[in-house]
């Protein structure tokens, strides 16, 4: 009898604990959360010497979305090809006439961005994993392995003119997270939590914040509030200027424990957008950190969400899952929208130029441009694995596996 009771609790706690665990996974909507309606971003000034991409994902907000005229658009020419003797796993940034490259062997390099000359190169270290930001005058690099077992991470700045190294600053862990710059200061995450507001003249520490697991994502900034997500799976918002937390919000992931958050966070609409490991995409309320909602892809989302008012849908929300599907999801409700399948696997992130979004299949090392109010595919290129595509308004510049590829309209 006291086999059968055994039998009979184990078999209730396996039930209630898939049930627990599929309420736990699954999506979860939330129809009347807030939701804020923004104008569309205007088309930056044009002229070269004005222009710039500064940071990962364009923007401080990490819409990767940039509005550039209908102008930019396929089919390409080729200008040139800048070939990298690493692999080219975050996409370059833009000042003026130069475009800068940090490759994964931790080599800058700093080309014109008409003809791909070659400027300068640096080697800071032995392994990188992020994009450079750039203002006026400097570039700002974080580094995974510098080299030294006593502190693996760095961050620097050089001269943008010609690559001299203007501070250092060693870092007790590895940094994967692309830097981003406001207000003179300079602010990224790191493997063991920390997140730093440095000086950007001198490097000098403004305050740090302690996070429960790695902050391997560039922090988003909108209205004097940093956002990131880290592998404790859980979502932060902190003060610009103090780095004091104002919330805290858990991703409500799995049984066995949170997923990770690696995923660049987007802030727009009052929410903030990211994907988890879980396999769900998430908006969270970027007042207070309350769930607005989560959807349910069944794989890994590495992916950072781009996100734009497309025409005749509104607000959507872009991104690529490891289950080899790209996804549109209306940004208010959660809902899909549409959704394409090239056939491989995305780990990398979307980026919006005009009215077509780019990202790159990791699986089948191929780039792929659709219509982002159809989800009509308009481009194709035989290269890319994971951040694919940025642009000065005039150009495209395409990272591939190992090269850099500048396109222009035909």
């Amino acid at each position: 009898m006291a086999l059968v009771t055994l039998v009979v609790l184990l078999a209730a706690a396996a039930l209630g604990g898939y049930l627990y665990e599929r309420h736990r996974t699954g999506s979860v909507y939330h129809p009347h959360a807030r939701f804020l309606a923004q104008p569309a971003p205007k088309l930056p000034a044009r002229g070269p010497s004005r222009f710039s991409w500064p940071l990962y994902g364009y923007d401080k907000e990490h819409t990767r979305f940039f509005p550039a005229s209908e102008d930019v658009h396929p089919p390409f020419r080729g200008l040139w090809v800048h070939d990298s003797d690493a692999l080219l796993e975050f996409p370059p940034v833009i000042y003026g006439e130069s475009i800068f490259q940090l490759a994964d062997d931790a080599v800058l390099t700093a080309l014109d961005k008409r003809t791909g000359r070659v400027l300068w190169t640096r080697r800071l270290g032995q392994l990188s994993a992020s994009s450079p930001a750039v203002t006026v005058n400097t570039v700002y690099v974080t580094i995974l392995a510098s080299g030294h077992a006593s502190d693996p991470g760095r961050v620097i700045a050089l001269d943008s003119a010609d690559g001299a190294v203007r501070w250092w600053r060693a870092l007790p862990a590895p940094s994967e997270s692309s830097p981003l710059i406001d207000r003179g200061r300079v602010f990224f995450g790191t493997q063991d939590g920390l997140v730093y507001a440095l000086d950007d003249r001198t490097g000098a520490v403004v305050w740090t914040y302690q996070a429960a697991g790695a902050v391997k994502a560039s922090p988003s900034l909108s209205g004097g509030v940093l956002y990131f997500g880290d592998y404790s799976g859980r979502l932060q918002a902190v003060s610009e200027l103090t780095g004091r937390r104002l919330w805290i919000s858990a991703s409500e992931g799995a049984l066995l424990g949170s997923g990770t958050f690696y995923s660049t966070a987007a802030v727009v609409y009052g929410r903030v957008f990211l994907g988890n490991t879980d396999g769900r995409m998430y908006a969270y309320d970027a007042a207070t950190g309350a769930l607005d909602w989560a959807v349910q892809t069944g794989d890994y989302v590495y992916s950072s969400p781009a996100v734009a008012n497309a025409p005749g849908l509104g607000p959507t929300v872009y991104f690529g899952s490891y289950n080899g599907t790209f996804y549109a999801l209306n940004a208010r409700s959660g809902q899909i929208e549409w959704s394409f399948q090239p056939g491989g696997w995305i780990s990398g992130s979307p980026t919006i130029v005009g009215r077509i979004v780019y990202f790159a299949d990791l699986g089948l090392h191929r780039t792929y441009g659709l219509g982002i109010s159809t989800g009509r595919q308009l481009f194709e290129k035989n290269t890319g694995s994971f951040d694919p595509v940025i642009s000065d308004g005039t150009d495209m510049y395409l990272t591939g596996v190992t090269s850099l590829y500048a396109l222009a309209p035909r």
